[in-house]
């Protein structure tokens, strides 16, 4: 018995999924609320992968849900609705042959960005119609068709690296009668040949941002991508406004959560060292320092940069910061006043070190970046104060691209 998904009333479902999100005060544009009642998210993503394994299995369990299926297709309904991030594809694989059930081994390659990120991105870049848009690593496109329904057919254009997610997700659009183009290419490059874009969202994490996307960004225009660090505890979104006479204000914060690097960008992990770290926190001593409130996000943003090669542990009771390539880390309390450290580096004290850094430069949440160094170089700065934080911004040459 199969199921099609072109007759499957999923109204209901979208209708709960808006509510819940205007309700939680996340959804408040009007136009993207109308979107997500109509785009049908069952036809752009008719399956799913499921994690068994548990945190830190090597090799990783998954369970493919296939929507078509009886047995999955309840299940799988309530994932594709819900706030979840939904696994696609498996280190590049096809995805016309896919079958349902256990696999074993392998690692995501493409998702669909948990709805709340999405609906935040949209509501930032100031959707209308008319708007050209362009959408860099769109995956299976449900932001893309969004978008598509906002600005209208013809005007929305996703660039999708690979080959296979792009003829799936475009084959899936043009299912759903959406008027948006999905080009296979290099989301670094743009997309030159429909620039100038009135708004350019990047589903992938960039340690700087690539020169293309300014060039292709329209007088007016608004760029939002998330700038990657080697951390993904303390992730950066970047907000680009391009004035009506071509210049650029671009403003930096810290944010809770961001998307995935691209391809080739190596995350550090705290999870090699979670037992260690357990068994031994470390030697204890007095602190100055407060353990910062996870939503002090403008210190914890000033970290990833100024204080590099650290990850936190967010799986652990207490506040953990680990150095793995330094085979160090910290652990705070037991109370407010202490902190247990270990290993060569003492990660403490480069955070309470930095800490009276934020401080002396007014506590920033936001900063400033310099897209336009005559160097090619682009730097961020906390303001004009003597006392101001900065740094540079890592440039993409130093981010390995993998081989065709």
């Amino acid at each position: 018995m199969s199921l099609d998904l072109q007759a499957t009333d999923t109204s209901s479902l979208r209708a709960a999924m808006v509510d819940r999100l205007t309700s939680a005060g996340v959804l408040t544009n009007p136009q993207l609320r109308g979107a997500l009642l109509r785009v049908r998210r069952e036809v752009l993503l008719p399956h799913a992968y499921v994690r068994v394994s548990g945190p830190g299995a090597d090799p990783i369990d998954w369970r493919l849900l296939d929507g078509t299926n009886p047995e999955d297709h309840q299940e799988w309904l309530d994932l594709i609705h819900s706030d979840e991030s939904i696994l696609l594809q498996r280190d590049g694989e096809p995805l016309d042959t896919l079958t349902r059930g256990p696999v074993t081994g392998g690692h995501m390659t493409s998702m669909s960005t948990y709805t709340p990120a999405t609906i935040e991105a949209l509501q930032s870049l100031g959707l209308a119609p008319g708007l050209r848009y362009l959408e860099l690593g769109p995956g299976p496109g449900v932001s893309l068709a969004l978008a598509a329904t906002i600005t209208g057919p013809g005007l929305a254009t996703g660039v999708e690296r690979d080959a296979h997610m792009a003829a799936f997700a475009q084959l899936n659009l043009h299912r759903l009668g959406i008027g948006a183009a999905m080009v296979e290419g290099d989301a670094l490059d743009g997309h030159e040949p429909r620039a100038p874009y009135d708004r350019i969202h990047s589903g992938i994490g960039v340690p700087c941002v690539p020169p293309a996307w300014v060039e292709q960004l329209a007088p007016g225009g608004r760029l939002l991508t998330t700038l990657a660090t080697r951390t993904p505890s303390w992730p950066g979104q970047l907000l680009v406004t391009r004035s009506n006479r071509g210049r650029d204000e671009a403003v930096l914060r810290g944010r809770p959560r961001g998307y995935r690097p691209m391809r080739g960008y190596r995350w550090l992990s705290a999870l090699d060292h979670r037992a260690r770290v357990e068994a031994d926190p470390g030697t204890a001593r007095p602190t100055r320092l407060v353990p910062p409130p996870d939503d002090a996000y403008g210190f914890w943003l000033a970290a990833a940069y100024l204080a590099p090669g650290l990850v936190r542990d967010f799986q652990a009771g207490t506040l953990t910061i680990v150095a793995p390539e330094d085979d160090s880390w910290a652990v705070a309390g037991p109370g407010d006043e202490t902190v247990r450290v270990h290993g060569p580096r003492d990660v403490w004290a480069e955070l309470e070190d930095l800490h009276v850094r934020w401080e002396e430069a007014g506590r920033p949440d936001t900063y400033q970046v310099d897209l336009t160094d005559g160097a090619g170089a682009q730097t961020v700065t906390s303001g004009a104060a003597p006392m101001a934080l900065t740094w540079t911004l890592p440039p993409l040459a130093t981010v390995p691209r993998p081989t065709p």
